[in-house]
């Protein structure tokens, strides 16, 4: 009982020493809030509208029947599309899509109308960059949708002319027809998959370098981390009491967002609250453990934050978000699976837009939990090594109540 009373006041030192740097260095306050706060906000309002429509493309209409006046009013009336601007030839419409003016252009050739009465199949060209992943595919899926819509009409027209009955007419246009539901996401909202990424994307690495900025600034002081296991009746609660401000403070900084994201932009919950709470405490101690790793290990603290954000700014092109990683090669799989927010990501989909069983979706989770207690077992290990090889010096004497900033 003695030993307890002892830590519970220690672990509160080094607890409200930590919110007194917060206090005195706006650097950290800005660097864990108000920072992370401004760029999440800025994402959601990019991508709130949930869904880009109404893409700008131009039209090259060489043939200027009614039939083709028919297929740029149903391109121009699908969601994905608008046409914007008419060009006079192909290197003006070229000239367009390479300015960013229009994402695309459909080219209607020369006797379309004659060509389709006359049983022949003539062909409507479609241009767009595919570097432009996104708005490209997006407007083809428009033109693909409205152009076959409009020749199958016109083939319904010609055979019901010829005397056969519509519903055998539709029958021989499509003698198998295919049902199509798409799940979890199917009208491609952004804030369900690409926001709900980019969210916890951003804090991993702002959680990774605040962690290694505020131990480096221990740890490049010599006898700092002596005077901290002192002042916290020993290792863990000198650690703890470091690690826990930061830890409710990112819990906010990431539920903050949750919020406008499930109260206002609508992204469902469908899975377990308990469990979506469980695997965020579990993502941010795994982060904040790795920074606290880097700042132990590499000299100086400016080093170890380098570090830490060139490890986890490319995050977002390995969690299988713009990329599934099932098609990535052996070592971009690897290193996906070595970043906490790949496995946090798999458990925030599940808990939210898919709604997995709890048997489902617990291997993220336990692999978050696996991430935490290894890297603990990391810092531990390289806090007894620092002390064995008496990198760190003897322990200042510490008045009581004493609190080292």
């Amino acid at each position: 009982m003695r030993a307890r009373s002892d830590i519970r006041p220690g672990f509160w030192l080094v607890f409200w020493r930590e919110i007194g740097w917060l206090r005195r260095r706006p650097f950290l306050l800005m660097l864990t809030t108000v920072a992370p706060l401004s760029v999440l906000a800025l994402l959601i309002v990019v991508f709130s509208a949930g869904l880009a429509t109404r893409l700008p493309i131009a039209v090259l209409d060489l043939d200027g029947s009614e039939l083709s006046r028919t297929v740029v009013r149903m391109v121009d009336a699908t969601p994905d599309t608008a046409v914007a601007v008419r060009v006079g030839d192909l290197a003006e419409g070229r000239g367009l899509i390479l300015s960013g003016k229009v994402r695309g252009l459909l080219m209607i050739p020369r006797n379309l109308e004659r060509d389709v009465f006359a049983g022949r199949r003539p062909e409507v060209v479609f241009f767009y960059n595919t570097q432009t992943m996104t708005t490209g595919n997006l407007v083809a899926r428009g033109v693909n949708a409205a152009i076959p819509s409009a020749a199958a009409g016109i083939r319904i027209a010609l055979r019901t002319a010829q005397g056969q009955p519509v519903d055998i007419a539709e029958a021989d246009l499509q003698p198998i027809p295919v049902q199509t539901n798409p799940l979890f996401n199917p009208t491609l909202n952004y804030v369900f998959f690409l926001l709900t990424a980019l969210i916890p994307s951003v804090l991993q690495v702002v959680i990774v370098t605040t962690s290694a900025y505020s131990v480096g600034l221990d740890a490049e002081v010599a006898g700092r981390f002596r005077v901290l296991r002192r002042l916290g009746g020993g290792l863990w609660p000198a650690m703890a009491g470091k690690v826990l401000p930061y830890t409710l403070l990112f819990l906010i900084v990431l539920w903050l967002p949750g919020a406008v994201l499930f109260g206002v932009l609508g992204l469902p919950l469908r899975g377990d609250p308990g469990l979506l709470v469980l695997a965020d405490v579990l993502f941010i101690l795994a982060c904040q453990m790795i920074g606290v790793l880097l700042a132990l290990v590499l000299r100086p603290m400016v080093s170890a934050v380098s570090i830490g954000t060139l490890l986890t700014a490319p995050a977002f092109g390995f969690m299988g978000i713009g990329f599934p990683r099932l098609g990535m090669n052996a070592l971009a799989q690897g290193y996906g699976a070595l970043l906490p927010c790949t496995w946090y990501l798999i458990a925030r989909v599940d808990q939210t837009v898919r709604g997995t069983p709890l048997a489902l979706s617990s291997k993220p989770v336990l692999v978050l939990l696996a991430f935490v207690l290894a890297l603990s077992l990391l810092v531990a290990l390289r806090l007894e090594a620092m002390r064995a090889s008496r990198a760190v010096a003897p322990a200042m004497p510490v008045a009581p109540g004493e609190v080292i900033s």
